[in-house]
């Protein structure tokens, strides 16, 4: 398939092969889940962490005689019935990281990719560069090309691009290394550059 390549201007400067296998794939919202699902649990930091009984400061006294007092037996005051006391079977520091096979991961990507390409809201561009590198010009550029929420992959991001950009609100900016499934679907328009078009179909084929 064929995709036209403007520039931040608005101005049109030729076209582009889209290769089937990477940007015509069938839409599969089974393997997107799956590939959000494990990204998002390698994010999760894992540092819940309650108390158990061997955790709790206090006495290993038991608190009153086994015999006689007409209340419950009780061995310790650090059990979870007393306040203050441990928590069962609570939340530990834990990785909550899963594995993924490397061949759903890169369908994901591809599917994310086509399905962005299906719903006509991928844009190709000749480059992310401005001569002035500034966060009010590129807001006003974005504004004329109505795009809110937007990511852009480029093949080697530009500093100072990259730079204006990082203050707008809803707008990311990656390296091609960096595309990924999430990043992708959590915005509305997604905008690679000539570079990067080339470099994720080496990458995908």
């Amino acid at each position: 398939m064929r995709a036209t390549v403007r520039t931040l201007d608005k101005q049109e400067v030729g076209e582009i092969q889209l290769a089937d296998e990477v940007f015509g794939l069938p839409v599969r919202p089974d393997i997107l889940a799956r590939v959000v699902n494990w990204q998002l649990a390698k994010r999760r930091a894992g540092t819940h962490k309650t108390k158990g009984i061997s955790d709790i400061s206090g006495t290993t006294k038991k608190p009153y005689k086994q015999k006689g007092t007409g209340r419950a037996r009780q061995g310790s005051l650090r059990s979870p019935q007393f306040r203050g006391g441990a928590v069962i079977f609570g939340p530990v520091v834990r990785s909550h990281e899963f594995g993924l096979q490397k061949k759903v991961r890169r369908l994901g990507l591809k599917t994310a990719l086509s399905a962005k390409q299906a719903e006509g809201k991928l844009i190709v561009i000749d480059a992310a560069r401005l001569d002035e590198a500034k966060t009010k010009a590129l807001r006003a550029r974005f504004g004329a090309l109505g795009w809110d929420s937007v990511l852009i992959i480029d093949g080697a991001v530009d500093d100072g691009f990259a730079r204006a950009a990082r203050n707008l609100p809803k707008v990311d900016v990656l390296p091609e290394k960096g595309a990924n499934v999430y990043d992708i679907l959590r915005r509305d328009t997604l905008v690679l550059t000539r570079d990067a078009v080339q470099q994720l179909e080496a990458r995908l084929k």
